[in-house]
């Protein structure tokens, strides 16, 4: 059995101890506190998870408070004096780390699991790592978070940009609109929004206060009791968010604890360190990534890690968790979520470009736009790249108001084809320059037999269009369960998508994915315009199958396939 220890039980590391807990791992779970202090304890965050987030949490059967927590269904922002409100697709959610974080450490000694209750320190990380096959650091504080030397081509910042301020309360009066989750943005002055969230006294509302260092907002450090807290807090809505301080009058907190003031500098961190013995230890979530939390992104990203980490660490199997295997590890997480979530942030954080201020204008006039902005704080991915260019601000924005006349609403016609299950693939080609292409896609479906044509539709906006167009040749890489790591990294715009992954070569110099549970090397025949997508027809000129459980797509989601009860077959 392979042993595991885990130091700090946040998000991340308590989750990812218990999910290898359940999966037949030997773990140690070393953190500062027991459940009942952390549970008694001052708040720690103003997590909201969203959809994206809150699926890993229900894949490894984590989400215990779904149905007792109150759901973020609408989102509102105002900007200065405009704003907008818009739903999520999928409802997100708001739970108090001190019940999270404390119930899934009890269900990990209950089941098991060896917790040791200490500060750690560099010597324990060494007494770790003699007596496990690998160590994970998912705190960065004090001398733990400085092993990990800042990655100073991820990290722009040098010093905090937000003074933060957030309480827990009761009472507060419904938003105006009817939203769930409010956003509020005076620029060059800070942020405030609010949510509701299950804490430990039952449902309530998160109010979180960013102010920039220096300016108005930042205006904490005479504060020292609760009560003198919520009351500075109010005498910030009253002069910078008058609408938000209406809804005020009767607002108290929800326990002495429920009060959190500081700030920190946005940091990405070089992911592996070396203990003096020589051996290395991973870093995760806020040891490696520390993200401001004017997005909502700390606890996705925490989330987002452990399903990362897990799936590598069982799909490791019995070899070494090396140097190169923690790197790769972090290198996905990297690739495929946390540096769009990264990105995101840090553009909230600097003084707003031009074309930003006009999306935000644009949103109040323009449902798509503001679905899609809101949509972002549950993938930061879609983002890309109309956020950050003007150009393509234009052009997004110009998709979104031809998209608002049509016939449908997109996104309702598109949850109504994803009840189609699909299963999911990464299309390869090999552009004229040589460079590797690769797209995900689950358009893929078989034509004919005889000849044998298969078909799979790219967007038009695809960035890689042209080099497939150029190409006399594609390969479809039918993916396993255990690679959505992949179909999400070939789903995100990066420099190189290939990074990490071992390819061979097929017919016209396609790269072919290892362990796919089938592969087919095709020649393009035909090309046909098809509305917003091209439909490309390629004839199989070589296959191969190695089986195995598909990943499937259905419902927004990735799924497992099974055999139906009623039909068990041999």
């Amino acid at each position: 059995m392979r042993r595991i220890a885990i130091v700090g039980a946040g998000q991340s590391g308590a989750l990812l101890a218990r999910s290898l807990l359940r999966a037949d791992y030997d773990v140690t779970l070393l953190t500062d506190r027991t459940a009942e202090q952390v549970r008694s304890g001052p708040v720690m965050s103003s997590q909201c998870m969203f959809d994206s987030s809150l699926t890993i949490e229900r894949e490894l059967e984590a989400d215990t408070w779904a149905s007792a927590c109150p759901r973020i269904e609408q989102v509102a922002v105002s900007v200065g004096e405009g704003g907008f409100s818009a739903g999520l697709e999928h409802y997100a959610q708001s739970v108090d780390q001190r019940v999270k974080c404390a119930t899934w450490m009890e269900e990990f000694v209950a089941a098991g699991g060896k917790l040791i209750v200490r500060s750690a320190s560099v010597a324990d990380l060494e007494e770790l790592a003699y007596n496990h096959d690998l160590v994970v650091v998912s705190t960065g504080k004090g001398d733990l978070g400085r092993m990990f030397a800042p990655d100073r081509e991820k990290t722009p910042f040098d010093r905090p940009q937000r003074a933060l301020a957030l309480a827990y309360v009761n009472g507060l009066d419904p938003h105006p609109d009817g939203a769930d989750l409010s956003l509020n943005i005076a620029p060059g002055v800070g942020e405030y929004f609010v949510l509701p969230a299950l804490t430990t006294t039952g449902p309530c509302e998160i109010m979180v206060m960013e102010g920039l260092p220096g300016g108005p907002m930042d205006c904490w450090d005479d504060v020292h009791t609760p009560d003198e807290h919520l009351a500075r807090a109010k005498e910030i809505l009253a002069q910078h968010f008058p609408q938000e301080h209406a809804r005020c009058a009767n607002i108290r907190l929800t326990d002495e604890a429920g009060t959190l003031r500081g700030r920190f500098t946005p940091t990405v961190r070089h992911p592996v360190a070396i203990l003096p013995s020589g051996v290395p230890v991973l870093g995760m979530a806020d040891a490696v990534v520390l993200n401001d939390p004017v997005t909502g992104q700390g606890s996705n990203n925490a989330a987002q890690a452990a399903g990362v980490y897990f799936d590598a660490i069982i799909a490791r199997g019995a070899a070494e968790f090396d140097r190169h295997w923690m790197q790769r590890t972090f290198d996905k997480f990297w690739r495929g979520w946390a540096q769009w979530s990264v990105a995101w942030t840090n553009s909230m954080l600097r003084t707003p470009a031009p074309h930003l201020l006009w999306l935000f204008e644009q949103a109040e006039h323009v449902p798509g736009v503001a679905a899609a902005i809101a949509e972002a704080f549950n993938d930061p991915r879609t983002t890309h790249n109309w956020w950050y260019d003007a150009d393509e601000a234009r052009r997004f924005v110009a998709a979104k108001e031809q998209s608002d006349r049509g016939q449908f609403d997109i996104r309702d016609l598109r949850r109504a084809l994803g009840q189609y299950a699909t299963g999911v693939t990464v299309v390869t080609s090999r552009a004229a320059d040589g460079r590797k292409i690769g797209v995900t896609a689950n358009s893929f479906t078989s034509v004919s037999l005889d000849p044998p044509l298969v078909l799979w539709c790219p967007a038009k906006k695809a960035p890689s269009l042209p080099d497939l167009i150029d190409a006399t040749h594609f390969a479809v890489n039918v993916l396993a369960a255990d690679q959505h790591d992949l179909s999400r990294q070939f789903a995100t715009p990066a420099p190189d998508k290939f990074a990490g992954i071992a390819t061979s070569e097929g017919c016209g110099g396609v790269p072919l994915l290892e362990d796919a549970v089938a592969r087919f090397q095709c020649r393009t025949v035909q090309r046909v315009d098809a509305g917003d997508h091209v439909i490309f027809l390629g004839e199989v000129e070589e296959y191969d199958a190695a089986g195995g459980e598909p990943l499937v797509f259905h419902s927004g989601a990735y799924r497992l396939a099974s055999r139906h009860p009623d039909f068990p077959g041999t």
